[in-house]
């Protein structure tokens, strides 16, 4: 394992969690993607792309458990780098069929991509505020078999994510916004998505 690799990855996941912190504490967080966390963001992707180009992806062979999970949270959070992060997709599934990284690594990149590609997610792991004000799943692709889709890649079942997800967004002060204000919120990442060319 290299020790300067893992520390190098974790070092830039715990970079972007205390700006996020911080940018939630003022509230900016929730007001479109910040321009200093993107900034950060391709920042932290660049770094993990000459990574990958140098000597493949960082799994847990290279980095451990931890070290191979902040290179995946680096790639989770690069939305404004698409061909990015479907690349990485095509690298992590190949890592997982090694046994290299974890399948619900794969899983949960799938369906982000879906989500900003405006498709239906695969496994139900990206959330959204719905029109009641609660934090739920995005639309599902045949929600009726989710649940075997979830198991086969090590996923705990829906509905237990769900209350999971909901707990830790109370924990990190997220809360809901206004009716207007969410269909805007919805309008501008739709808007956002093409700009960037998730969606045409």
């Amino acid at each position: 394992m290299d020790q300067s690799l893992r520390q190098r990855l974790i070092g830039m996941v715990e970079d972007s969690r205390r700006l996020r912190a911080v940018l939630a504490a003022d509230g900016s967080l929730f007001q479109g993607y910040n321009e200093q966390l993107r900034n950060l963001h391709n920042s932290h992707a660049k770094a993990l792309a000459d990574i990958v180009d140098a000597q493949g992806w960082p799994g847990k062979s290279k980095a451990g458990e931890d070290g191979a999970a902040a290179a995946w949270m680096i790639v989770q959070q690069a939305i404004g780098l698409p061909r990015f992060m479907r690349a990485c997709l095509e690298v992590l599934e190949a890592a997982a069929a090694k046994g290299d990284a974890p399948r619900w690594q794969v899983a949960l990149l799938t369906d982000r991509i879906c989500w900003l590609e405006g498709r239906p997610q695969v496994y139900g792991t990206q959330f959204d505020w719905d029109d009641k004000g609660e934090l739920s799943p995005v639309p599902i692709a045949d929600e009726a078999t989710v649940e075997a889709r979830r198991a086969l890649c090590d996923l705990i079942p829906l509905a237990e994510g769900i209350r999971q997800r909901r707990a830790e967004a109370q924990q990190n002060g997220e809360t809901a916004p206004p009716p207007a204000e969410a269909a805007s919120r919805r309008r501008d990442f739709d808007d956002w998505a093409k700009a960037i060319g998730w969606r045409s």
